[in-house]
């Protein structure tokens, strides 16, 4: 069963709106339960993410639900624009690769931050990332 616990929405169109995002990425992670170390996962996944979004995507905004996925707390968050698309996701995803000034890292890094990544994209309609990431639960003896 699916439950959403809670949702933020915070539009992105400036730098500051980063931070904000980042704040409501790590409520959020707070929310769900997650440990530091996953909550820096989530946060810094979220950062990259919302800095594409606003400076390759000209801004958008991110969506930040708290979901209860079968029992296991997950905070799924996806990130829109209406910017000019990726031409060559593969390529966008590939480390090293950059249209700007960055280390080009930001797709690639949240993906293999995230427990689920999913991107849309199309040149002219901008583009959609999607990531998600639940509790990790520590097997007791």
């Amino acid at each position: 069963m699916t439950r959403a616990a809670s949702t933020s929405t915070v539009a992105i169109h400036d730098e500051y709106d980063i931070v904000h995002v980042r704040h409501a990425a790590r409520e959020a992670a707070s929310t769900a339960g997650f440990s530091l170390v996953q909550q820096t996962k989530l946060v810094t996944a979220a950062s990259e993410l919302a800095r594409n979004a606003l400076v390759y995507g000209g801004g958008g905004q991110a969506e930040i639900v708290v979901e209860n996925l079968g029992g296991n707390p997950t905070v799924r968050m996806s990130f829109t624009d209406k910017g000019p698309g990726i031409p060559d996701i593969d390529a966008a995803m590939a480390d090293g690769f950059t249209t700007g000034s960055g280390l080009g890292l930001g797709l690639g890094g949240a993906k293999r931050l995230a427990d689920h990544f999913r991107i849309e994209s199309e040149p002219g309609r901008g583009t959609m990332v999607e990531i998600s990431m639940s509790v990790r639960r520590i097997a007791g003896p």
